[in-house]
């Protein structure tokens, strides 16, 4: 199911060449620093990349699984929202980086 996604009851949907479709895992306003002190969104000191979670991915996207975490640039999206859910839709080459534990140490990583 890595092309295709069936977002809650709806109809299913097919993501076409490098999309990627993610999910921030939870709220984007607030964060915390390591130390638990919550930093409100106003307090933007420099430009921040996001993680979020792939939830589906087109047929051409050659180092992103679902269920994989991506790093990317939050100003670079463009967001959709899926039966009630709010999605945003990247491309391949707007993901800076992947989390995943099928990832090795040793590589270096695909150069786009």
């Amino acid at each position: 199911m890595s092309d295709t996604t069936t977002a809650d009851a709806g109809l299913p949907i097919r993501l076409l060449h490098d999309r990627v479709l993610v999910r921030i895992d939870g709220p984007e306003g607030e964060r915390r620093s390591a130390a638990g002190i919550v930093i409100p969104a106003t307090a933007e000191v420099a430009h921040r990349l996001a993680w979020a979670t792939a939830v589906a991915v087109g047929p051409h996207v050659r180092s992103i699984v679902t269920g994989d975490r991506v790093l990317f640039d939050p100003d670079d999206r463009s967001e959709v929202e899926l039966h009630g859910r709010g999605y945003i839709l990247l491309r391949e080459r707007d993901v800076h980086a992947v989390a995943a534990t099928r990832i090795e140490d040793s590589g270096t990583g695909l150069y786009l």
